[in-house]
């Protein structure tokens, strides 16, 4: 086999890989883009009980009340160890879904590496729950702020799965460590971080497990955010 013939192959194996990744890419973002949904789901309620997605581009959180008539958080978590601020304070406890390490060590989204990116993104790491009191729901100004609205079953079929996604040990839910803020905490999560299984998916499964529409595939931010639509008059 001569030089030109092996750098022929080597160009169509090349072409081949580039190929398929353009056809990876497109694929996933037609996936994004498209609802599971063509027709949204009725209106399931009158506000009783409502949840909050926060969005950016590259993250998406649930805002939900610590408790109310369906639901108390204060029961199935314990807040005094939450953070700094007393369980009082709390009426919202936001929770992610993310790669433990990453999560863990990276304080903002500034202080990203490019190793630690790669390793969460071609690797499957287990996760962590990030969980995190306020006074009230944060409106911060790089990201969106849905209101959704709920009825009953649904409102506490998505409090299971948040719960569900909690790994346990004798001690109960098992903490990792604090946050960088002091008023939030890092637990050990069911499943694993990966490209295809991303904190965006993890908010997606959430949303899907209340009848709430979602992308076909909800790997970003924007597109979990894209498809939901505001049913309630959210609090400022």
């Amino acid at each position: 086999m001569n030089d030109r013939s092996v750098w022929k192959r080597v160009g169509r194996v090349g072409l081949y890989g580039l190929c398929g990744i353009l056809g990876t890419i497109a694929l996933l973002t037609i996936a994004a883009v498209t609802p599971r949904q063509w027709h949204a789901p009725p209106q399931q309620a009158d506000c009783n009980y409502r949840v909050y997605v926060a969005g950016g581009a590259m993250h998406t959180n649930f805002f939900v009340p610590v408790r109310n008539n369906a639901f108390d958080w204060s029961q199935h978590l314990n807040l005094t160890t939450l953070g700094k601020s007393a369980p009082a304070d709390y009426r919202y406890l936001q929770f992610g879904w993310g790669d433990r390490i990453f999560y863990v060590e990276t304080s903002s989204w500034d202080k990203i590496s490019i190793s630690s990116a790669l390793r969460s993104l071609l690797l499957q790491n287990p996760a962590a729950l990030f969980v995190k009191g306020h006074s009230t729901v944060p409106h911060y100004p790089t990201e969106t702020v849905k209101c959704i609205s709920l009825d009953r079953p649904h409102y506490l079929k998505l409090m299971h799965f948040l719960e569900a996604s909690f790994q346990t040990n004798s001690q109960g839910k098992a903490r990792i460590s604090s946050g960088h803020d002091g008023d939030s905490s890092f637990y050990a999560a069911t499943g694993r971080y990966s490209a295809l299984k991303t904190c965006n998916s993890w908010t997606a499964d959430g949303l899907r497990s209340a009848d709430v529409n979602t992308p076909l595939w909800g790997g970003l931010a924007p597109a979990v955010m894209h498809q939901l639509k505001d049913s309630c008059q959210c609090e400022k």
